[in-house]
C-alpha cells in the first residue's frame, strides 16, 4: 500500500517537472529565441519592448496553453474510449471519431464562410461534437454486429480515411482564400490560437474532465466487467452514455480548435498506465491529462522549431512518437493471446 502511494506521488512529480520544462521551453524557443531572463521580466511586466511582449502574450503563451489543454483533453478522451470498448488501441483518431468531427466542421465552415459569416468558438465546438457523435454512432452500430475488436478498429480506420478524403476534396474545391487556408487546420495545428480559443477550449475541457472524475468510481467497476459493475449498482446505460458524451466533448473540442491530432489518445493513456502500474481511473485520468499536455507541448515545439521557419503539422510529429506505442500495444496483446 505504501509503495503504491509512493509510486503515485513520484509519477505525478515526474509529470509535473516535465510539464514545467515543456512550458518554459515553448516560451523560450522558436524562430525568435528569447532569453529566460527576458521571458520572466515580460511575464512580470518589467519589459517595455512591445515586440517581445507581443510574441510572448500574443503568440506563444496562448498557443502553449492551447496545446496543453487540448493535448490533455485528447488523452483523456482516448482513455474513456478504451474503457468503453475495453480495448487499449481505441482512441478518437484510430476509431475515426476525430475525422468525423473534422468533416462536419470543415463543411460548416465552408458553407458559412462562403457567405461571409465567421463562426464563433461555440459553433465550431458544436459542429465538431455533432461530427464526433455521428462517427461514434456508426462505430457503435458496427460494434453491435462485429465481435472481433480488430475488425472494429479496421472499421474505424476506414471511416477516418473516408471522412478525411471527403474533407480534403471539399477544401480543395473551395474558392475563397480563407477557406483554402483550412488545409493547415485540416492537417492539425495549434498555430493561430488566440486567448478566446484558450478560454473556450478550457471551459469545455475542464467541464468534461470534472464529469470524467465524477464517474471514475463506476468506471473502475466497469473495468472489472459489465456484470460486476451492474451488480455494484452501476446503471450501465447511463454510464455508457456518459462515457460517449464526455469522450465526444473532449475530442470535438480538440478538433474544433486544432484539427485532427493523431495517436495521442492511444499512446498517452498506455504510457500513464505503464508509469503508474495501475488502470484506476481516479489516477489515470489526471495522469493522462498531464501526460497529454506534456506530449503535445513537446510535439508542438518540434513541429515549429525543427525546420523553422517552415512548420510541420502537429499530427506528423505525434504520429512519429505515438504510432510505435500503438504497435507495441498490438504486439503485447498478440503475445499474450499466443502464450
Amino acid at each position: 500500500m505504501k509503495n503504491r502511494y509512493v509510486r503515485y506521488i513520484t509519477g505525478f512529480a515526474v509529470l509535473a517537472v516535465l510539464l514545467i520544462i515543456m512550458l518554459c521551453a515553448n516560451l523560450i524557443l522558436g524562430s525568435v529565441k528569447i532569453p529566460p531572463g527576458t521571458v520572466i521580466n515580460v511575464l512580470c511586466g518589467n519589459v517595455s519592448d512591445t515586440t517581445v511582449s507581443n510574441i510572448i502574450f500574443g503568440i506563444r503563451l496562448p498557443r502553449l496553453l492551447a496545446a496543453a489543454v487540448l493535448g490533455g483533453a485528447l488523452s483523456v478522451s482516448g482513455f474513456l474510449l478504451q474503457n468503453f470498448f475495453s480495448n487499449p488501441i481505441a482512441g478518437p483518431f484510430v476509431l475515426g471519431i476525430s475525422s468525423g468531427a473534422k468533416l462536419v466542421v470543415a463543411l460548416v465552415m465552408i458553407f458559412f464562410m462562403s457567405g461571409g459569416i465567421m463562426l464563433n468558438s461555440a459553433a465550431l465546438v458544436t459542429a465538431a461534437f455533432i461530427g464526433s457523435m455521428l462517427s461514434m454512432g456508426f462505430i457503435l452500430l458496427v460494434s453491435g454486429r462485429v465481435k472481433n475488436m480488430s475488425l472494429l478498429i479496421i472499421s474505424g480506420v476506414m471511416t477516418g480515411y473516408i471522412c478525411s478524403a471527403i474533407t480534403d476534396i471539399a477544401v480543395a474545391f473551395a474558392d475563397d482564400s480563407d477557406i483554402v487556408n483550412l488545409h493547415n487546420w485540416s492537417t492539425g495545428s495549434f498555430s493561430g490560437t488566440d486567448w478566446n480559443d484558450v478560454r473556450a477550449a478550457s471551459a469545455v475541457t475542464f467541464t468534461a474532465l470534472a464529469g470524467a472524475m465524477l464517474i471514475s468510481k463506476p468506471m473502475g467497476a466497469y473495468q472489472l466487467g459489465e456484470s460486476f459493475a451492474e451488480n455494484s449498482g452501476v446503471n450501465i446505460k447511463r454510464f455508457r452514455a456518459a462515457l460517449i458524451i464526455l469522450s465526444g466533448m473532449l475530442s470535438a473540442c480538440v478538433t474544433a480548435f486544432a484539427g485532427p491530432v493523431s495517436f495521442v489518445g492511444v499512446a498517452v493513456p498506455h504510457l500513464a498506465r505503464t508509469l503508474f502500474r495501475t488502470s484506476k481511473p481516479v489516477v489515470i485520468i489526471p495522469a493522462s491529462f498531464i501526460g497529454g499536455a506534456v506530449f503535445c507541448l513537446g510535439s508542438d515545439l518540434l513541429a515549429r522549431t525543427l525546420f523553422a521557419p517552415r512548420e510541420l503539422s502537429i499530427s506528423s510529429v505525434t504520429a512519429v512518437f505515438g504510432a510505435p506505442v500503438v504497435l507495441i500495444i498490438m504486439l503485447e496483446r498478440s503475445r499474450k493471446r499466443s502464450s
